[in-house]
């Protein structure tokens, strides 16, 4: 059951990403409605259905609340995970996707580089350590994009939101912002 579920508002706008257990007890409370379920065009497997109390619910993927939630506009958090999701976990420097990477700071700390979205970005740990404490231009290197904090603020946590995007039917709901995560859509 470790399987993800967005949850939208009763107006259809993205509000969280919940896991699949969540999702059927709001369903079956009656606090939200399946717009899409795994296995909907396909006969009814065992693994795509739950029954409780003689009632045969779906595995959903896609829910919308019923009743209407207020939230305050997000802010976005620098963090590392949102530094990866912004750079679509792919070195900035060498062009490397993959697990085993950092963070680096473009202008280093000790002179002066700010923990901003404009210094921080994705780095292999082979570009990490060529690079070292030294500004791009001495070492020789460049970024393949300018680092900058995005401008879309999403409900669900930015990371989350770059995954949804590669979800087929999550992205009928996400809406479609090309700075985040080079998403491109």
């Amino acid at each position: 059951m470790g399987q993800e579920v967005l949850v939208l508002n009763s107006d259809y706008e993205p509000l969280n990403v919940c896991n699949i257990r969540r999702a059927i007890v709001l369903v079956y409370l009656g606090k939200a409605d399946i717009l899409h379920a795994h296995g909907e065009d396909e006969k009814r497997e065992a693994e795509a259905w739950f029954t409780a109390e003689g009632q045969s619910i779906a595995r959903p993927s896609v829910v919308k609340l019923r009743q209407h939630v207020r939230r305050p506009l997000p802010e976005l958090k620098l963090s590392r995970r949102s530094i990866f999701a912004r750079d679509n976990y792919t070195c900035q420097y060498c062009g490397q996707v993959g697990k085993e990477l950092t963070i680096d700071h473009v202008v280093p700390k000790h002179n002066g580089g700010p923990m901003s979205w404009e210094n921080l970005v994705t780095c292999c740990k082979r570009c990490n350590t060529r690079k070292g404490d030294k500004p791009l231009e001495k070492c020789g290197m460049k970024l393949n994009r300018q680092p900058r904090r995005p401008r879309y603020t999403p409900y669900i946590a930015l990371n989350k939101y770059v995954s949804g995007t590669r979800h087929a039917v999550w992205r009928d709901y996400l809406p479609i912002f090309t700075d985040v995560g080079g998403v491109v859509q």
